[in-house]
């Protein structure tokens, strides 16, 4: 036994070593979720279904992963998935499983080079920093691995499971083109939830937790803000806002008729969603994301109109009263008003953030809140403000050298995907693939700043998956042009025969 897994290992270098520490770290997830050796006997057979379905049909475990992803809060609030399993956990076993699965096939499908780009060196540098937070005793509580973990591979290590796994497996123009279908019927879902919400009414299972949990948030001036199959409203308001840039970009540089009205009519109904999320956020989103593509475009003829439309909309609700008798547009136009309540709050708590945070520049650590900071803490205060955005949240936890840590990373992985968009592509239409994950990615971002939604379910691997497609689509930009070529040749061939009945029904 000794002599094979030696020779395994020689014969196949690192790959067997990082198997067994995925192996490892996928044992520590479920001891740290809580199961104990009785529980996960009795699952194993389940896991090794899985596994076995996910070794026979790679790309089943891909997109199982991108629909738990998608839904996992929508189940979890509809009260379907068993107790005690955190919704996390589905994602992450997912990703490892689907990582082991490419290290093995490394020899057999060599796409592991695609990886070596700034990305994954800013992501290093962030997962770099986060694993260093496990020192960080700034509460004088003592070093607790379990609780470090369980914030840093929220924090870090699921951007990096996600940049690794959509880099390996997104890796046609065949895939990609059906991962923009996949999401945008998963949006298209999301719209028609939110209106069977405002028509139908809520589950039972979504009224419970609207009169309890959601209340106070969710029923503000008697304007009620619909969340669809999301957390809360603030998590798809901005979501619908960047994902609607995203299809409103494919929809315009795509060159096939059916992509372009798919995904035009898609953008149209997000955004109808966006707005009865009631997220004041949101709209602030949509115009950075349009901003941020009138830039990569390049295009007089792109950029005109756009900016125009989005000055007429900015105009609109800035500047006029039109429409305020609708609950769902006042409820938008307050995110102009420089007097907004809710807005003095947020600043009101992030002084006393600032005030706290000079003693601490390290943070108080990932992992550590008000549940394990005791009452006579320094620090208590600091567990206790409700940290309003997910950059406040990292402020408050990795420091004010972790922030700065995170948006130079960030920019770092923004810009270069940029760079990529507007100067290696040469493709018009997958130049606004790029530019569409780019905008969405800028659009998220700000709700990040606004919100606690940036690394919250589905947005962190939609969004980072999104700009991970981005670096490897030079790689497969070659078979883009001729598949495009293909699906051009059969739409003209369509309408030339289309045509041709109709001609030949005059006669």
């Amino acid at each position: 036994m000794t002599n094979s897994v030696t020779t395994y290992t020689k014969e196949n270098g690192g790959r067997a070593i990082l198997l067994f520490l995925l192996f490892g770290l996928a044992i520590y997830q479920f001891v740290n979720a809580g199961f104990s050796v009785f529980a996960m006997i009795c699952m194993s057979p389940l896991i090794v279904l899985a596994v076995y379905v996910a070794f026979t049909w790679k790309m089943t475990a891909f997109w199982a992963l991108f629909a738990i992803n998608y839904f996992v809060m929508f189940f979890s609030k509809q009260q379907l998935l068993p107790n005690g399993i955190p919704t996390s956990l589905y994602n992450e076993m997912l990703e490892l499983l689907l990582i082991g699965i490419a290290i093995i096939d490394a020899r057999e499908s060599p796409r592991f080079e695609r990886t070596a780009n700034l990305m994954l060196y800013a992501l290093i540098a962030w997962c770099g920093y986060c694993t260093l937070e496990v020192l960080n005793d700034t509460c004088d509580l003592g070093i607790n691995v379990g609780n470090w973990y369980s914030g840093a591979r929220l924090m870090a290590f699921q951007i990096l499971y996600i940049f690794i796994v959509f880099s390996l497996y997104v890796s046609t123009p065949k895939i990609l083109i059906k991962y923009l279908w996949v999401w945008a019927f998963f949006c298209l879902f999301s719209a028609f939830w939110t209106w069977k919400q405002q028509t139908l009414g809520w589950t039972h299972a979504e009224h419970v937790w609207f009169e309890s949990v959601g209340y106070v948030t969710h029923r503000v001036n008697g304007i009620i803000r619909y969340f669809s199959t999301f957390n809360d409203a603030a998590a798809y308001g901005c979501n619908a806002a960047a994902a609607g840039v995203a299809f409103f970009i494919f929809g315009i540089t795509t060159k096939i008729k059916l992509d372009r009205i798919f995904f035009l009519v898609t953008a149209a109904f997000i955004v109808k969603g966006m707005f009865a999320s009631g997220t004041r956020t949101a709209i602030v989103c949509l115009f950075a994301g349009i901003l941020v593509y009138v830039i990569l475009s390049k295009s007089i003829k792109i950029a005109v109109p756009v900016i125009l439309l989005a000055g007429l909309a900015y105009v609109f609700l800035a500047f006029t009263d039109i429409g305020q008798g609708n609950s769902q547009i006042r409820r938008m136009r307050s995110a102009f008003n420089k007097n907004d309540a809710s807005a003095n709050v947020r600043t009101i708590n992030k002084a006393a953030i600032r005030k706290y945070i000079q003693d601490a520049p390290w943070g108080i650590g990932i992992g550590t809140n008000y549940n394990n900071v005791p009452a006579n803490n320094k620090f208590r205060k600091l567990s206790t403000i409700p940290p309003d955005s997910e950059y406040v949240y990292i402020w408050v936890h990795a420091g004010p050298i972790g922030l700065t840590t995170f948006i130079i990373t960030t920019l770092m992985m923004f810009f270069g995907a940029c760079w990529i968009t507007m100067f290696r592509l040469k493709s018009q239409s997958l130049m606004g693939v790029g530019g569409g994950f780019c905008s969405a990615f800028a659009a998220i971002q700000l709700g990040g700043y606004a919100n606690g939604i940036l690394l919250q379910f589905p947005n962190c691997l939609l969004f980072y998956g999104g700009l991970s497609i981005v670096y490897i689509l030079p790689f497969i930009e070659e078979e883009w042009v001729k598949l495009e070529e293909k699906r051009l040749a059969k739409q003209h061939e369509k309408a030339r025969l289309k045509l041709e009945k109709k001609k030949a029904s005059r006669v």
